[in-house]
C-alpha cells in the first residue's frame, strides 16, 4: 500500500477540511461509508476530488462534498471511483480527519 499527499482544493469539504489543507491518503485501503475519499469520475479522469464516501451500488461509490452548497459531487457528475482514502491531516494542524456530524 502507498501514501500520498493531497492538497484540498475549495470549499467542498467544509467544515471537516478547508481549502489549503493537506491530508496524507492510502491507496489499497478498504473504503467504508463515512470516509473521506480521493476520487476521480468517468466524465473527468483527470480530477482529483476529496470527497466523502457514501454508498457503493455496481457502478462505483456515491460521495459528496460535506459542504452542500459548494460541492461539484456524485448529484452532478455520478458513481465516482474511489482511489484511495484520506487518513491524517497534515497541515495545517496534524490530527485524524473529522467526521462530519449529521
Amino acid at each position: 500500500m502507498r501514501w500520498r499527499r493531497v492538497t484540498v482544493r475549495g470549499p467542498s469539504m467544509s467544515p471537516a477540511l478547508s481549502d489549503g489543507d493537506v491530508v496524507l491518503v492510502r491507496f489499497g485501503t478498504p473504503v467504508r461509508p463515512g470516509d473521506v475519499v480521493l476520487v476521480t469520475w468517468d466524465a473527468r479522469p483527470d480530477q482529483l476530488s476529496v470527497k466523502r464516501a457514501v454508498r457503493t451500488d455496481g457502478d462505483g461509490w456515491h460521495v459528496r462534498g460535506d459542504n452542500p452548497f459548494g460541492s461539484t459531487d456524485s448529484a452532478t457528475l455520478g458513481p465516482a471511483r474511489v482511489r484511495a482514502v484520506a487518513r491524517l491531516r497534515l497541515w495545517p494542524r496534524p490530527g485524524r480527519i473529522r467526521a462530519a456530524r449529521r
